[in-house]
């Protein structure tokens, strides 16, 4: 039997390796060109991008050169037009000669795509930068310029949240063990993960239609290790500990795998159809970012179970230098009997100080707003948007980001755009529709104005607010969506209705908190204006679908007791170090979504990190346990427990 199981550990290990390796061959993917890839389905602004997209040579936009000098002096009108001749462009000076505009129309096919625009973009900054006569100062605005800066700000950023990001496991996964050998194969094996993940990705991408962004590699990263360590160290702490109790190595990874792939499974299921929820989104892509997670999750568990066993089995006990398990020595789970007799014997003391910190923190939730400008959605500020609050100073009147409307009615429209007093430039025409750039007016007055003819209002402010308005719908429709789909894979796993309900309702509490406290933090010491839209959306769905797993850790090893109602502190005993490492080690990852430079990733990582460690040390370690405490066998109900004689392992 030994012989047989060490073979089965090897040749799973080698076979999923293999096919790991041989789907990095599938190559990186390539971003979609949808122009609409990130807009909301249906929304005027999608239709006017859609629309523009049409054109024969791809959808036109406009970057706009502003001239100016850096000594206060008039420009040089005479060597500066040329330059903007070059590029098809009259150079337009201000009123007082300091300074001028080139509006500067691009068009072809790539144009649309994120990517390659913001290529562009840095040519022409170079190409205008080339020849200016001293003291003079070119920046690119526009449209075009903010939405090719967009896709710019993740030049190399997705390698330095890798790099970050496997740094931070390999320094917690030292302090975890407290060995210079061991943190090396789990990291490996997920680093490995990881990369397969996105080649898996890829694959997926190339037999759909899905869109996709930087930030969703980024995010898929930052999944594939935060779920793939937790899984390695729950194993990992199972077999160290069956080391103590078995000779051979192969038996003691035997014992450890079976109850750790049980467990795994139920949370990883749990966590594909919470973050398959994000499918029911009308946004693109959201719902490349669901399937990113599924794969993710997938790959993460797959690598975790299947192929560290076998990497384990290679080394022997030496790899967990220089505290290599014995058998026979006792397991010091010391410090965690202490903390699990606090909610043992102070049980509705717990309950009511947790409630406590948990209502505290969530009072920022009750203040919360989304919504952030085009400038706010940066880290660092661009050049784009340097160089369209410069632009106001030298042309007040002058629109570096105007509205798009495209209607089949121009006489009607223009004469109620006339009547108004906005400025209104024709543009080239999307099919049958006529196109006009308009300047002085927000989005919602264009549409107010507009209504009751067929003009659609676009460009990038109507994208913005489409997007804010379809992610409110979005949330109404995801949020009780994730919630029921969570709750009835408990239901399932562990047979019972009421247990699962209060870990729902935990986990929900929990996520309002995280949001609260994160509000408080983005804005009072941060000082974002608001939450981007999409970062209440992410953070409920990856904080149900992830939070939930320190409870099932916890009530999977509960359930191995003979009598829960004090087999839960045994449970917390046995687990409370592991689960708390990878509390910590998922928190910090997440948070490393912060060197990325979108303001919305980093919210999102700071909600999730305080979500993780409230669920960790919080609700984990003290309100769960305090629960089961007062309700016993009741906890499963309505199933009938049948007490059985426990392991008396971890």
């Amino acid at each position: 039997m030994g012989l047989h199981t060490r073979r089965h550990f090897f040749v799973s290990a080698l076979i999923i390796l293999f096919l790991g390796l041989s789907a990095l061959f599938i190559g990186p993917a390539e971003q979609s060109g949808d122009p609409s890839g990130n807009l909301p389905d249906g929304a005027d602004s999608t239709q006017v991008a859609d629309l523009l997209a049409q054109q024969p040579e791809g959808s036109e936009k406009t970057a706009i050169a502003l001239f100016y000098t850096d000594d206060g002096s008039a420009l040089d009108l005479r060597r500066l037009a040329p330059i903007a001749q070059q590029f098809g462009a009259p150079l337009i000076p201000a009123d007082n000669m300091k300074g001028g505009i080139a509006p500067i129309s691009l068009s072809g096919e790539d144009t649309d795509n994120p990517t390659a625009l913001g290529e562009r973009i840095k040519s022409l900054r170079n190409d205008l930068n080339s020849d200016l006569p001293p003291h003079t100062v070119v920046q690119v605005t526009g449209p075009a310029a903010i939405q090719g800066d967009l896709a710019s700000v993740f030049d190399n950023a997705n390698f330095l949240l890798l790099s970050v990001t496997a740094a931070i496991v390999a320094i917690l996964l030292i302090i975890t063990y407290r060995s210079p050998l061991l943190w090396i194969i789990p990291l490996t094996v997920i680093g490995v993960a990881d990369r397969v993940a996105a080649s898996v990705f890829t694959w997926v991408l190339h037999g759909s239609e899905m869109y996709w962004s930087e930030q969703t590699t980024g995010i898929l990263s930052v999944l594939v290790f935060g779920a793939g360590t937790n899984y390695a160290l729950l194993l990992i702490s199972r077999y160290r500990d069956e080391l103590h109790r078995h000779d051979s190595r192969v038996a003691a990874m035997a014992q450890a795998w079976a109850p750790s792939a049980k467990t795994c499974v139920i949370s990883a299921l749990t966590v594909v159809l919470g973050m398959g929820c994000l499918m029911l989104s009308s946004i693109p892509i959201n719902r490349g970012l669901g399937a990113a997670a599924i794969v993710g999750i997938f790959v993460a568990w797959v690598f975790a179970l299947l192929v560290l066993p076998g990497a384990l089995l290679l080394f022997g006990r030496w790899i967990f230098w220089p505290q290599q398990p014995v058998v026979g020595d006792t397991i010091n789970h010391s410090l965690w009997r202490r903390i699990s007799r606090i909610p043992a014997q102070r049980p509705v003391t717990v309950l009511v100080a947790s409630f406590l910190v948990l209502g505290i923190t969530a009072l920022g939730w009750f203040s919360m707003k989304t919504g952030l400008s085009q400038e706010d959605q940066f880290i660092n500020t661009p050049e784009s948007i340097t160089a369209a609050q410069k632009l106001e100073e030298y042309f007040p009147d002058q629109d570096a980001n105007p509205a798009t409307v495209v209607t089949q009615q121009p006489q009607q429209v223009m004469s109620r755009l006339s009547d108004s007093g906005f400025g209104v430039q024709p543009a080239p025409a999307a099919g049958s529709w006529e196109t006009y750039r308009v300047s002085g007016a927000s989005t919602s007055q264009l549409r107010e104005t507009l209504a009751g003819t067929d003009a659609l209002v676009g460009g990038q402010e109507a994208q913005l607010l489409d997007t804010e308005n379809f992610e409110q719908h979005d949330r109404l429709v995801i949020f009780p969506a994730v919630l029921g789909i969570v709750f009835l894979a408990l239901a399932v796993a562990l047979r019972s209705f009421l247990a699962p309900l209060i870990m729902t309702a935990t986990v929900l509490l929990t996520n309002i908190s995280a949001l609260g406290l994160g509000w408080w933090i983005s804005t009072k010491i941060l000082g974002f204006s608001a939450f981007a839209p999409s970062v209440p959306l992410y953070s409920f769905v990856f904080l149900v679908a992830l939070g939930i797993d320190y409870s099932i850790f916890l009530i999977s090893r509960a359930k191995e007791e003979p009598e829960l109602k004090t087999g839960i502190f045994r449970a917390l005993e046995a687990t409370g170090g592991v689960i708390t490492s990878a509390g910590i080690l998922l928190a910090s990852v997440f948070a490393a979504l912060g060197v990325l430079p979108l303001v919305a990733l980093a919210q999102v990582g700071i909600v999730i990190f305080l979500g993780v460690l409230l669920d960790t040390l919080l609700v984990r370690t003290l309100f769960i346990p305090a629960i089961v405490r007062l309700l016993g066998e009741k906890f499963w109900w309505p199933r009938k427990t049948t007490h059985k004689q426990a392991r008396s392992s971890a």
